[in-house]
């Protein structure tokens, strides 16, 4: 039996062990950095901003210290949005880092509440939750600058002291990818994410863009195409084939 070129190479267990306990020490080294950037990240200052800035839910405007739940802390996602498109022409990059947050129990259990805001309005985002089926908390933004609104894309950590609040930590970009556990997943696996920039072994499959599995057509076929959906949402009941994305301006 041949082993088909550009797989790992095959080798006993004892060998393939020593191998994978040498990777490991890069590994520990690797968890331990993480731990002492986290630290670091917890020494940040803090910027106050306006909590009793409005922003509106499913039960209208509210002041941004709901989005707390009465908890001290808060992570939220900042969706962006594409005004009058349809489910489909929203961003598949943002569906794929919400897709991942759907409940934040063990995020409640340590105190911590989450939401997700938009700049979409409301009569546009409310559907859109419906579809999805989506039951995080879920709020518009629109018009709302600083640190309650702003720049959409990212991942960002506030911090409550009675009625004030403070932003503690934002990131975004690659930063968003610690809430994606598919990723973290396809990074263990021999061919990994499949995407060009990785460096690969000699004889592995080409990669492709990064952002390559974002949307599939109703055949699971991935790509840009007009008649393509984020990928999770052909899982929606009701997810019709579609015959474009129905978004002006839309480049890569």
């Amino acid at each position: 039996m041949t082993i088909t070129p550009g797989r790992p190479p095959v080798v006993d267990e004892a060998t393939w062990q020593a191998a994978r306990d040498e990777l490991l020490r890069r590994e520990k080294a690797h968890t331990r950095e993480g731990d002492a950037i986290a630290a670091a990240r917890r020494r940040l200052p803090m910027v106050e901003f306006d909590a009793t800035v409005e922003v509106t839910g499913p039960d209208g405007p509210v002041p941004f210290l709901d989005l707390f739940q009465g908890r001290d802390e808060l992570v939220v996602y900042k969706h962006m949005w594409y005004d009058g498109a349809p489910h489909q022409g929203q961003c598949e990059g943002c569906t794929s880092t919400v897709w991942h947050l759907k409940d934040a129990v063990y995020l409640n259990a340590r105190g911590v509440s989450f939401a997700v805001v938009t700049t979409g309005p409301w009569e546009e985002v409310a559907p859109y939750l419906a579809f999805m089926g989506y039951t995080q908390p879920w709020y518009s933004v629109r018009g709302v600058d600083g640190p309650a609104g702003g720049e959409m894309g990212y991942l960002a950590c506030y911090l409550r002291e009675g009625e004030r609040a403070f932003l503690t930590y934002a990131t975004t970009g690659r930063g968003n990818e610690r809430v994606n556990g598919s990723m973290g997943l396809l990074d263990l696996t021999p061919y990994g994410r499949g995407e060009t920039w990785e460096e690969q072994p000699e004889g592995r499959p080409e990669g492709r863009p990064a952002s390559w599995s974002w949307r599939s057509d109703a055949d699971g076929n991935v790509g840009w195409g007009q008649n393509t959906r984020p990928v999770p949402q052909w899982t929606r009941p009701g997810a019709t084939p579609v015959d474009t994305l129905g978004r002006r301006g839309h480049h890569h």
